[in-house]
C-alpha cells in the first residue's frame, strides 16, 4: 500500500509538469505519465484487495489512454501546429 501510495504522489508531481510545461509535447507526456501511474496504482490495489474486477478496469483504462495519446500526438502532427504557425 505503501508503494502505491509513494506513486500517487508522484503522480501529482507530474501536474506540475502538466501545468506549466513549456511546449504542447511536454504537456502531453506529462499527462500520458499521470495516466500510466494512475493505471499502475490501481493494479497495485487490485493485487492488494485480491479482486479481479479492477484489473479489468485497469485495462480499459490502459487503452484509452493510449488511444487518447495516439490521437492527440496525430492531431499535433498534422493539424495542431499549422494552426499556431499561422498566428
Amino acid at each position: 500500500m505503501g508503494v502505491a501510495l509513494v506513486i500517487a504522489i508522484n503522480a501529482f508531481i507530474c501536474i506540475y509538469r502538466a501545468v506549466i510545461g513549456p511546449t504542447v509535447q511536454d504537456r502531453l507526456l506529462a499527462v500520458n505519465v499521470i495516466g500510466t501511474k494512475a493505471l499502475i496504482v490501481v493494479v497495485l490495489v487490485t493485487f492488494i484487495f485480491h479482486e479481479s474486477f479492477f484489473l479489468d478496469v485497469a485495462m480499459v483504462y490502459a487503452l484509452l489512454n493510449m488511444v487518447v495519446t495516439v490521437v492527440l500526438s496525430r492531431y499535433l502532427e498534422t493539424e495542431g501546429w499549422k494552426g499556431r504557425e499561422a498566428r
